[in-house]
């Protein structure tokens, strides 16, 4: 089990975030088999400023025998905002979804939360064993749902968005991404390695959703802003949203 140190910036953030990163961590550790990966040093790191706030991004990655990368990233945006972001990239030789889920706070309270298992299967959908699962989860139990944006077409059926309000429905969806992520280790760990010509499918799968993802204009604008449109499309296609090699 590969031991991690708790990023300096998460004590300083959103209770709710906080706590999302630990969980995330917690099934981790509990299910799969973490080694490091390789990330450029620079990247593990960074600091710029927006409209005069401190941005700070810290980033944690690491790989198993079932997932090329486990990408969590922290952000915080002066005193006013702070982001959780964190996909898992299945290998190409598993026919795995797409896990993922964001937090974002602003100003004491969180303003969005989602939590998704997008399929890369050719007919968008999740193997029965998912679903059978994830039907049970309580995801409709909540007051104030949100539309996913138009480049959100890779997204499952149980992709769940929305504002939380209050501590109950907040602790309710820590439970949900928890859920969704013990189903996924599970899975991933029960798998076996398929053809080299499902490992095509899955590659082009991969790659479509990275490029989805990128169309997300409210990361690339708050990066620009920091940053410049360089940096962005490289920190966007070398560690948010990169697309596998076969």
């Amino acid at each position: 089990m590969l031991k991690t140190s708790i990023p300096s910036i998460r004590e300083q953030q959103n209770p709710l975030v906080c706590q999302l990163a630990d969980t995330i961590e917690a099934v981790w550790q509990r299910y799969l088999d973490l080694e490091p990966y390789y990330l450029p040093a620079e990247l593990g790191y960074v600091e710029g400023r927006l409209e005069g706030e401190k941005l700070t991004i810290e980033n944690k990655c690491y790989q198993t025998p079932q997932f090329r990368k486990l990408h969590l990233e922290l952000a915080t945006i002066g005193q006013n905002l702070d982001i959780l972001h964190c996909v898992m990239f299945p290998r190409t030789s598993y026919a795995l979804p797409m896990f993922g889920t964001d937090l974002v706070g602003a100003r004491g309270k969180i303003s969005a939360a989602v939590v998704d298992l997008s399929p890369l299967s050719q007919d968008r959908k999740l193997p029965e064993v998912y679903n059978s699962q994830l039907k049970t989860l309580p995801t409709k139990e909540f007051s104030h749902p949100r539309e996913l944006p138009e480049w959100g077409e890779i997204f499952s059926e149980f992709c769940l968005f929305i504002r939380p309000t209050g501590l109950e429905e907040e602790q309710k969806f820590i439970s949900i991404v928890e859920s969704y992520l013990e189903i996924h280790c599970q899975q991933a760990i029960a798998q076996k390695p398929v053809t080299p010509e499902q490992q095509l499918e899955i590659l082009k799968a991969q790659g479509h959703y990275s490029t989805q993802q990128r169309q997300n204009d409210k990361t690339r604008r708050v990066l620009e802003k920091a940053f410049g449109r360089e940096w962005t499309d490289y920190y966007l296609t070398t560690v948010l949203f990169d697309s596998p090699d076969y």
